[in-house]
């Protein structure tokens, strides 16, 4: 099967001028790139006509032999308009045409700084920018908006974030032609590089904005007022959008992730949802029983009834007492810790009393009973 014009399957005339062919080039791949042609079987071949097409004609010689020689000017592997196997192209530089097309294809910007013609403006979004934010237990318990003050850039407002001065115009990267890049042949291979001169914007400026030198960008602290929701722990990451660097050549901005850490609290300490405080409580109070009050995260403050002979570690529950959900209804608990205490700087009264409850106690102390029998036990087996 005979070949179809180049010309013909970009559907461009024969006179077309190098824009011309690249415009034919960018509708037809956009009409039939495979991905956008899923139910079509046809277009994948299509596709590489298109390329291979497309390959002859951006090169100056190459076209020329095409227009004196038709296919013939090819024919026994001396062009690089063959097609080869494999993927969606030939065996051209397919990556390099394909770039040419790729931000029309999937939503890219074409043409130039403000929509001018000549070279394509490369829009570049912001960084992205990280505030480490630290709250205490009782501002995590109940939320807040918290006002912040966070360095970074912004568009500037001269130029309108294009770099040039008000009235002025860039111009096209003389060194890459408006390309943003540029080829050099080592060898077998030709190597593809962002252009030196334009850094791969394919416009250069010749009179630049005296408020951000041609950045387009300024330094400016900005203060911003955050929501921090009821429930946050440490390692939560809430993301202001658009709110990070800004973009260059009239990008968009970046975003700015806050990431929150809670400081620890004297009194209570947390897991998850759930708090936990050790309460200290005398012996005799242990030993007798009764009723201690105990603070909670929310200022305010319940009574406990710790049962007699409560013994040190002893865990009371205190429902719905603990940390907001941070995404839903409900709290958790909170959890009592005692801590029976041993007395110290005792006076001789005390002591005394000491001594007599310790003559007259009998088996008041079960663990210590259990223990010391298994030690017995221990020893009897060891002797035998």
């Amino acid at each position: 099967m005979a070949k179809r014009d180049y010309y013909e399957t970009l559907g461009v005339s024969k006179g077309a001028s190098a824009d011309e062919i690249k415009k034919g080039f960018r509708k037809k791949a956009k009409e039939l790139h495979p991905d956008r042609n899923t139910d079509n079987p046809d277009a994948e071949e299509q596709f590489k006509e298109a390329n291979e097409a497309y390959e002859v004609l951006k090169d100056q010689e190459k076209k020329a032999a095409y227009d004196r020689y038709g296919h013939a000017a090819f024919e026994g592997g001396m062009g690089g308009g063959q097609r080869g196997g494999g993927g969606y192209g030939g065996q051209g530089d397919f990556a390099s045409a394909f770039s040419d097309i790729f931000d029309d294809l999937f939503g890219g910007g074409g043409g130039g700084f403000g929509g001018q013609g000549g070279g394509r403006q490369r829009a570049t979004r912001g960084s992205d920018l990280r505030y480490n934010l630290r709250v205490t237990l009782e501002e995590a318990y109940s939320g807040l908006q918290k006002t912040i003050n966070v360095p970074g850039t912004i568009a500037c407002a001269p130029c309108k974030g294009t770099g040039a001065e008000a009235g002025a115009e860039p111009v096209t990267c003389p060194t890459c032609s408006g390309m943003g890049k540029v080829r050099a042949q080592q060898g077998f291979f030709t190597v593809e590089r962002t252009c030196p001169t334009c850094q791969g914007a394919g416009q250069t400026i010749k009179n630049p904005c005296k408020t951000c030198g041609g950045a387009g960008r300024e330094e400016k602290e900005r203060t911003l007022s955050v929501n921090i929701p009821a429930g946050v722990e440490t390692g939560t990451r809430i993301r202001l959008s658009g709110e990070g660097e800004a973009g260059l050549r009239g990008g968009p901005s970046g975003d700015l992730y806050i990431f929150i850490e809670v400081q620890d609290h004297a009194i209570f300490q947390r897991e998850g949802e759930n708090l936990f405080c050790r309460v200290p409580v005398s012996m005799s109070s242990a030993a007798l029983g009764g009723d201690i009050e105990v603070p909670t995260i929310d200022g305010g403050r319940s009574r406990v009834k710790i049962p007699s002979g409560s013994q040190s570690g002893r865990q009371m529950r205190l429902r719905s007492k603990g940390m907001p959900f941070l995404r839903g209804n409900g709290q958790g608990d909170m959890f009592i810790e005692l801590a029976v205490e041993t007395p110290v700087n005792l006076t001789a009264r005390q002591k005394e009393i000491l001594r007599e409850f310790d003559d007259i106690q009998a088996d008041n102390n079960p663990e210590g009973s259990s223990f010391f029998k298994t030690v017995k036990g221990f020893w009897d087996s060891m002797k035998s």
